[in-house]
């Protein structure tokens, strides 16, 4: 009967503890306490002060699972071993046992309880560098595993000497970080008779299957270069998804139990096979990566927007809209799948049953609205694609300054043109266009903001009379909002002209009849009582002690107009910065009457 992951991963955790490890926490995705990783990449993050000598407080013998991703590995999703989100099978000693056990277990843990074939089992030691020299240590106790199972343990075949950074792990480049030779596991997975003998592991990355890596934490930079620490440690890390492809039996990792009930609820939504081309499996497995990922970052609270983990949700969302299209589902794709990734792992995550309804309804909301700008933007976009003539191909930066035109016209995003360009078998450097994407965007920014900032003028584009008393009126409902809703209801957008004011704001959910009369009788009010309108300048930093309302502060200058409306700043009732212009005194304004009311997407009305 094949192994479940579920039970490779009880095996594991339960064969380290008979070693003395205890097991620590799988910890969320986003880093606690650390602005420079976007997320856990690796099973050690959470260990690093305890690798450098902190003590730990459940001791020097740990092991876990621990859940990752590494968005950086996003465009290569598709082939029949990338993932961006995987668990990492690790265990660790701070000071205590060195590479005389970890190596043993390891292959014990390997060939004794995976049942895994030492025919197929290669192993890769650090061949040596500058600094430090090869470890003929490891490469000593290897020989020994291998022989120990009638295998000829010789070197260049069986054992590899690898130079460079294959074999050496370190966190980073300055003064005090860590680092330490490594030796990896690798299996043969083709279904073959050679099981690998007589082939080149390192030019064959298909064949051989990285499952393991036991990196000996014995390093630390110094001025001087790597020098030996006072502490050897061990940091082990093991693949899950990778060791089940091989436990399993399979050759594709989407056809392990980690990702294949995704693809089998796939064929039922499309009508059609997995393998039914190598087009219709690309699209397959890009869907179940992605939408498994998707539900890790929603359980951690990660919520699709514009930065950081939420841009990274946003992009894994979107590209399931793009899979799915080409794969015939036209809607309500991430309904369809959220519950299979819940009902899989909720073994492991309990809390992801009483989450499913809710990530449901976020995935659908930012499908839906991705669906528009690509409806929206296809016609057009194809349009140019359609100009570009073979005789004169498209450069990085000219497919840069027309993916800005379609972001500032149409909202599509320049990862999905770039998509669109590799479609049509456009070949640019993605690195390039994004670069320049990134700096047309930028320039773009930069004047917009000079723009707002010069003379301290801006906010309306239209200055009639009208349109200049809307523009106070809507300060007067947004501090209404926030009075009435008992809320920070920031203001998320607007739009003002001559016939109506449109106010749109940060909240989650209709106002109920009672506090829409509320809001209109207070704006009313203040308008009634004839208070002056009036405005100061200020550095930046004071205008925010005043608890005047902003958006984001990176799109003001060093000094901002502060608009208030009341006899004093410290006393007003609105205050905001704002480049005006304003009426004088609410005297010159007219009472509203709120007509409509409507959500304009998740978190905004």
């Amino acid at each position: 009967m094949t192994m479940t992951s579920k039970e490779i991963i009880k095996k594991y955790i339960e064969f380290y503890k008979s070693k003395n490890h205890v097991e620590i926490p799988n910890v969320s995705l986003v880093p606690e306490n650390d602005s420079t990783l976007l997320f856990v990449n690796a099973g050690m993050f959470p260990l690093v002060p305890y690798l450098i000598g902190q003590e730990h407080p459940m001791g020097t013998r740990l092991v876990n699972i621990q859940r990752c991703i590494r968005f950086e590995d996003m465009d290569e999703v598709g082939d029949n071993r990338h993932t961006t989100a995987f668990h990492m099978l690790g265990n660790w000693s701070l000071n205590d046992y060195f590479r005389q056990e970890q190596l043993p277990w390891v292959y014990e843990f390997i060939f004794e309880v995976l049942k895994l074939d030492p025919e197929r089992t290669y192993a890769t030691v650090f061949g040596g560098g500058p600094e430090v020299g090869q470890d003929e240590a490891s490469v000593e106790i290897l020989k020994k595993i291998f022989a120990e199972k009638g295998i000829d343990p010789n070197i260049g075949e069986r054992i590899l000497f690898v130079k460079g950074k294959n074999n050496w792990w370190q966190r980073g480049d300055a003064v005090g970080e860590l680092g330490g030779p490594s030796s990896e596991i690798f299996y043969y997975i083709p279904n073959d008779s050679s099981k690998g003998k007589g082939q080149d592991l390192l030019a064959n990355e298909e064949a051989f299957l990285e499952i393991g890596n036991s990196v000996f934490l014995q390093y630390v930079k110094t001025e001087k270069g790597w020098e030996p620490m006072s502490m050897n440690n061990i940091d082990f890390g093991g693949g899950l998804e990778r060791i089940a492809l091989a436990v399993q039996g399979k050759e594709d990792i989407f056809e392990t139990d980690n990702f294949w009930p995704i693809i089998e609820r796939l064929q039922e939504l499309t009508g059609k096979g997995y393998k039914n081309s190598s087009e219709i499996t690309y699209h397959m497995r890009i869907v179940a990566d992605h939408i498994r990922a998707s539900v890790f970052l929603g359980m951690d609270g990660v919520l699709p927007s514009n930065k950081d983990q939420g841009y990274v949700l946003r992009r894994l969302l979107r590209r399931i809209v793009r899979s799915g299209k080409a794969l015939g589902l036209e809607e309500g794709i991430s309904v369809g799948l959220v519950g299979i990734v819940v009902e899989m792992f909720s073994w492991l995550y309990p809390q992801l049953p009483e989450l499913q309804s809710k990530m449901e309804e976020i995935f659908a909301d930012e499908e839906a609205k991705f669906r528009k700008t690509l409806n929206k933007a296809s016609k057009e976009v194809e349009k140019f694609l359609s100009s570009i003539k073979e005789d004169a191909p498209l450069s990085e930066v000219e497919a840069a300054q027309q993916s800005a035109v379609f972001y500032q016209s149409l909202g599509y995003p320049a990862e999905d043109f770039f998509a669109d360009l590799k479609e049509r078998n456009i070949n640019l450097d993605e690195k390039k266009f994004l670069a320049e994407s990134k700096r047309i965007f930028e320039e773009h920014k930069e004047k917009s903001r000079v723009g707002a900032d010069q003379k301290f003028k801006g906010g309306l584009a239209d200055s009639e009379e009208i349109t200049v008393k809307y523009h106070t009126t809507a300060h007067l409902l947004h501090a209404a909002l926030i009075q009435v809703t008992k809320s920070h209801a920031t203001q998320a957008g607007s739009n003002i002209n001559s016939e109506r004011i449109r106010f749109d704001f940060n909240f989650d959910r209709l106002l109920s009849p009672e506090e829409l009369a509320e809001v209109e009788k207070l704006v009313n009010e203040k308008i009634a009582q004839k208070l002056p309108v009036k405005f100061e300048i200020l550095d930046k930093e004071a205008a925010v002690a005043t608890g005047a309302m902003h958006l984001d502060l990176d799109k003001y200058g060093d000094k901002v107009k502060v608009y208030y409306v009341g006899n004093s700043l410290e006393e007003a009732f609105s205050k905001e910065f704002c480049g005006g212009p304003h009426v004088e005194n609410t005297a010159d304004l007219q009472p509203i009457s709120i007509y409509k009311q409507e959500k304009m997407g998740r978190g905004v009305v």
